[in-house]
């Protein structure tokens, strides 16, 4: 792996992609009635102990 698509996949556009996929994956889960993945919580900074405490 070359060292130039290491530092944009673990960069800011990487991690800004991630976010928007984390957003996007919660999101949907919440429209959906579900509970979203805590991966994808952890991703955004929400603890998933503490999402199951908001209110809908």
């Amino acid at each position: 792996m070359s060292s130039y698509s290491k530092s944009i996949r673990e960069g800011f556009f990487g991690r800004a992609f991630a976010v928007i996929g984390a957003a996007n994956a919660v999101s949907a889960a919440f429209e959906a009635g579900r509970r979203p993945k805590g991966r994808d919580l952890k991703v955004l900074g929400i603890a998933p102990d503490a999402f199951d405490h908001i209110g809908r």
